[in-house]
């Protein structure tokens, strides 16, 4: 749970100290964007081969490793002088935070019974939202009275007090699948594949040859599921997606409702600051509605998943989100804060909604040695969202206001590319909620799993 909470906060607090960090390098939305896009990016790539490592080894072994690179990675993006050096160490960060997500669910899901995974989910989830919930509050406050710095710093001493604890307390090490062969060939296409294809797709507006570098990252994946339909023992076994309804479809709901709603955070961090001229601190307060929601109601929903259908749940989730998206489309320079906060309220009851029941859904639908690659993969949906809402934004900002600066003088230009966003995520939105209604029934399949037990 306190691991839970530190890579969310980390992301979530990050979003309101862009500004200051665009003023310290003197640089543009497009570095600005890959602040928050390379941590996800090196998330998203590694999560499966460490899920698959962690059911092999032990996911104790991997989670600490996780949080001890978290906590180094940290530190030094606060002491970083340039732009390009807090990137790279961003990465590293986020290859830290691969092994944290590729674990920590797998290891709640070996400790607890079917019958009461949506309640342990649902406060794991609610654990995450704390994370956001604190993270644009202590973010903009940090940033405004101590520089944006501070903000890792924090973040480090976090982490190092959970090393300590997870060393100290946490006992077992769940390998699910020891004693089977690691697929390094397979973790390498996967990891090189998915890197390309996502930084294609984020740079494909600003950098003349990155589409050569996406096709090559398709490429890369094609010969990745050719590999993988060969092998005894892959690292992510696609019969779980051809043969498993339940399984597939949930993990396509998440990949589309994080595509949808991750970057409202960073588009609305710069809205607040940039055009409507509050503060960082300020700006984090306002940000606080949907997080806030989002924990309040998490472990609500997901003990609700144990005895309602979750992609029931799930689909009212993604319908309420679609509704907050749609009327963000809206907004101008002269609209009431109020407004902004029933949208950012809606948002987060409908994230919370969705959130824990689709977990429920995705870990109920596979055997237990499964565990670790069904966590990192939902994981990876996630991240892998989260890269691709990150890049929808970039590469819409870079359409209608290029490589200006985060100031009032290109407001106008700033306040169109978000605008624009708004309607692309409200249409994946949309789409999303009919993946949610095509999954299987979960509950029948835990009662299932309980009788065979």
């Amino acid at each position: 749970m306190m691991a839970s909470f530190l890579t969310p906060f980390m992301g979530s607090a990050i979003n309101l100290a862009i500004p200051s960090i665009g003023e310290t390098f003197d640089t543009g939305t497009f570095m600005l964007s890959w602040i928050v896009s390379s941590y996800i990016l090196a998330s998203a790539a590694f999560l499966v081969p460490f899920g698959r490592l962690a059911d092999i080894i032990g996911r104790k072994k991997v989670f600490i490793s996780g949080i001890a690179i978290f906590a180094f990675s940290s530190g030094l993006c606060g002491l970083m002088g340039s732009v390009e050096l807090m990137i790279f160490f961003r990465l590293l960060q986020g290859v830290g935070s691969a092994m944290i997500f590729g674990t920590g669910m797998a290891i709640l899901t070996s400790v607890y019974p079917p019958q009461e995974r949506g309640k342990v989910l649902g406060i794991n989830v609610a654990t995450v939202y704390v994370g956001l919930s604190l993270g644009p509050v202590l973010g903009g406050t940090l940033n405004h009275q101590f520089g944006w710095r501070s903000i890792f710093f924090l973040s480090a001493i976090i982490a190092l007090v959970v090393l300590v604890m997870a060393v100290s307390k946490l006992k077992g090490e769940w390998a699910g699948a020891k004693g089977e062969k690691f697929d390094l060939v397979g973790s390498a296409l996967y990891s090189v594949g998915l890197i390309a294809f996502l930084y294609g797709v984020s740079s494909i507006t600003n950098v003349e040859w990155a589409r050569y570098i996406l096709v090559f990252g398709l490429i890369i994946f094609v010969m990745f599921i050719r590999y993988e339909m060969k092998i005894k023992e892959p690292i992510l076994n696609l019969a779980l997606f051809s043969k498993n309804v339940t399984f597939a479809f949930s993990n396509l709901a998440a990949l589309i409702n994080y595509s949808a709603t991750f970057a409202v955070g960073f588009l609305l961090s710069v809205y607040l600051q940039v055009i409507k001229g509050y503060d960082s601190q300020m700006a984090g307060l306002i940000l606080l509605s949907q997080p806030i929601l989002m924990a309040l109601l998490s472990p609500f929903a997901g003990k609700l998943s144990d005895h309602v259908e979750p992609r029931k749940v799930a689909s009212w989730g993604m319908i309420l989100t679609t509704v907050g998206l749609f009327f963000l489309c809206f907004i101008n320079g002269h609209t009431d804060l109020w407004i902004i906060i029933i949208n950012l309220s809606l948002l987060g009851v409908g994230f919370a909604l969705f959130s824990s029941p689709n977990s429920n859904a995705v870990m109920a639908s596979v055997e237990k040695r499964y565990y670790g690659v069904a966590s990192s993969t939902l994981g990876t949906m996630r991240l892998t969202g989260q890269a691709v809402s990150m890049a929808i934004v970039t590469m819409i900002l870079a359409l209608y206001a290029g490589h200006v600066d985060l100031s009032p003088a290109y407001a106008d230009l700033i306040l169109r590319g978000t605008r624009i966003s708004f309607i692309v995520f409200t249409i994946i939105c949309f789409g999303g909620i009919f993946a949610s209604l095509a999954r299987g029934n979960v509950i029948k399949l835990n009662k299932e799993q309980q009788g065979v037990r």
